[in-house]
């Protein structure tokens, strides 16, 4: 995924947080900075949403279930991925991939796995705290050789 696919996924599914949310337009657009008519345009998919506007939705609605299924979990995670390049230092506490995830290795008590939705990868350790995440395979298997010889 990229910024653009993800701008892409977020104006398309829009007005549903909106609804979700139980918000009007008016009370959405004022939420997001924008003007109702900036909204609407969006959310009849004549226009798309900036990257601003992409980052404040995850942010705001990070709870909300058409985005998270849309994006197959966090969409923090993912506007941090992409705004970072990755994702490097421990974090919160995960379900362990139940939803969403496949184990792809594993090395000396962390394992690596994908979003089945997003495609990109992370790290947990036994107690399923994230250490990494990015969208660079390559990458995320050197970090994985990294961890597991600390």
């Amino acid at each position: 995924m990229n910024i653009d696919q993800l701008i892409d996924i977020v104006s398309s599914k829009m007005k549903l947080i909106r609804i979700e949310r139980g918000y009007t337009q008016d009370r959405m657009a004022a939420t997001l900075g924008l003007s109702k008519k900036t909204l609407v345009q969006i959310e009849k998919q004549r226009s798309k949403a900036n990257w601003t506007t992409v980052a404040a939705v995850a942010a705001l609605f990070r709870e909300s279930e058409i985005l998270r299924s849309a994006l197959g979990g966090d969409p923090v995670e993912i506007v941090e991925i992409l705004a970072h390049h990755g994702i490097e230092r421990p974090r919160e506490h995960t379900l362990g991939g139940r939803v969403w995830w496949k184990d792809i290795d594993n090395a000396n008590g962390y394992r690596l796995q994908q979003n089945l939705i997003s495609q990109h990868f992370r790290i947990l350790d036994d107690e399923n705290h994230r250490w990494y995440s990015s969208f660079d395979e390559k990458e995320a298997h050197e970090r994985l050789a990294e961890l597991a010889t600390q």
